[in-house]
């Protein structure tokens, strides 16, 4: 990446290795990091990701809306109906052909 470059994964924390990310960063490799996912979640208290000037860690919570919840329920509540019906899912059914 070229110096100037700012890193934001908003993905999966296990495809950044976040030693060589950390390293990077204190070596000014690459401008700045943008994580709100870690190979390890929480973030270890310990991690050097904290103490970064050039690292902003926001929380995982991008799909979170004020409606939230009251949608989760109402799946939820959907998909326990049809399971104790008949043992199958109606809504949000993981497809492992797709890959989520």
């Amino acid at each position: 990446m070229k110096e100037k470059a700012i890193f934001l994964n908003m993905g999966r924390g296990k495809t950044v290795d976040e030693q060589a990310l950390i390293k990077a960063l204190k070596e000014n490799e690459i401008k700045h990091a943008v994580l709100d996912v870690f190979q390890e979640e929480p973030l270890s208290k310990n991690s050097a990701l904290w103490d970064l000037d050039n690292c902003t860690l926001t929380p995982h919570l991008s799909g979170i809306f004020s409606t939230y919840l009251d949608l989760a329920f109402n799946i939820f509540e959907r998909n326990l109906q049809s399971y104790l019906n008949d043992g199958s899912l109606v809504e949000n059914v993981i497809d492992p052909e797709r890959g989520y």
